[in-house]
């Protein structure tokens, strides 16, 4: 199982799943054509995207949900919560029954598990995605971790983790103080240090791939979060592990789960 970030921050959100048998998105929030270009971009030439997974149902995860699905006749898959906000993007297109927020489901050769989250949204949700014993722990859009959270993200091969905002870049920053507040919540996004901690307690010798995630473009930069990731590994001996940095305005790279 292979994995692209093709897009992550408050822009728009996509991320890329395959095996040799089957693709998935996980959220679509950037246009139809712009999700094809990023997929050329990593060498997906000819997509086939069986489902999209939606996390939930703010418009950077969901922009282009209409019109991928309708490309490539995708099945759409969420909450009956997170459906129900987005029934105007949904003309024409495939919904699945909705899946209950602590599912787990089966899309050909992949296994989705999902679970709540905390998040300023309707009925959020972080995704666990797995195939031939690989497991990919996806968590963005957070406020804050929980002991249960935790323990459904244990053991994953590999970890897509929100490290959004510097503290003191926030404080420090432009935005107005509803917006900061909003942001440090226990509904809002993890802080680089927040993050970090959480890495600390999901680590394992069997992880292979960090990916850091929903980088804010305003409130924090790549070097910091990179740094943070590092440290946070190099505290529980576990400094070897790749970290990759994903980003608004360009894909990662295909990366083995």
């Amino acid at each position: 199982m292979r994995f692209s970030v093709l897009a992550s921050g408050s822009k728009g959100n996509a991320c890329y799943i395959e095996t040799d048998n089957t693709g998935i998105l996980i959220d679509a929030g950037l246009s139809c054509r712009e999700i094809v270009s990023r997929l050329r971009l990593i060498g997906i030439m000819t997509a086939s995207i069986d489902a999209v997974i939606i996390t939930h149902e703010h418009s950077d995860h969901t922009r282009g949900l209409g019109p991928i699905s309708r490309r490539f006749d995708s099945a759409i898959y969420a909450n009956r919560s997170t459906i129900s906000r987005c029934h105007n993007l949904l003309k024409n297109t495939r919904v699945c029954d909705s899946v209950n927020t602590g599912d787990t489901f089966i899309i050909n050769d992949i296994i989705i598990e999902t679970f709540a989250k905390s998040h300023d949204a309707a009925d959020p949700v972080g995704l666990i995605i797995s195939s031939n014993g690989s497991r990919l722990g996806i968590l963005t859009d957070v406020g804050e971790s929980t002991p249960s959270l935790e323990e459904r993200l244990q053991g994953c091969t590999s970890l897509m983790l929100e490290f959004n905002h510097d503290i003191e870049m926030l404080e420090n920053g432009p935005y107005p103080y509803h917006l900061k507040k909003r942001i440090r919540g226990s509904y809002g996004h993890l802080s680089n240090e927040q993050a970090g901690d959480l890495l600390k307690r999901l680590s394992h010798e069997r992880l292979n791939n960090i990916v850091l995630a929903h980088l804010s473009e305003v409130n924090n930069t790549p070097e910091k979060a990179l740094a943070q990731a590092k440290a946070s590994l190099l505290e529980c001996n576990m400094g070897d592990i790749p970290v990759h940095v994903s980003y608004q305005d360009y894909p990662c790279p295909l990366i083995e789960v």
